[in-house]
């Protein structure tokens, strides 16, 4: 993928499921913590673009750990990077 557009509405797609689906410290109704997880996306998005299923899932479980100070949820992790290659191929195919 390489159409800047594309790019951009994916790395919003990403952030969205970090902080809807994703969610490890549970704050996703709280709308002041809208931005929690956005310094995670591009780092997230380079995996997506790589369409590295599991690089995806290790790369969410070293945050929860590694930045979060958290327990790896490795089957919730491998979920969510399956919906965020879902959401590239609809970006990538123009689907809403």
């Amino acid at each position: 993928m390489t159409d800047k557009g594309k790019i951009k509405e994916l790395n919003q797609r990403i952030d969205e499921i970090l902080y809807y689906e994703w969610d490890p410290i549970g704050v996703s109704g709280e709308p002041c913590a809208r931005a929690e997880y956005s310094s995670y996306t591009m780092t997230i998005l380079k995996y997506v673009l790589k369409e590295d299923l599991n690089q995806i899932a290790n790369q969410l479980s070293k945050i929860e750990t590694d930045s979060m100070g958290l327990t790896s949820n490795k089957k919730h992790n491998l979920k969510v990077a399956k919906k965020l290659l879902d959401y590239k191929h609809a970006v990538e195919h123009g689907l809403k």
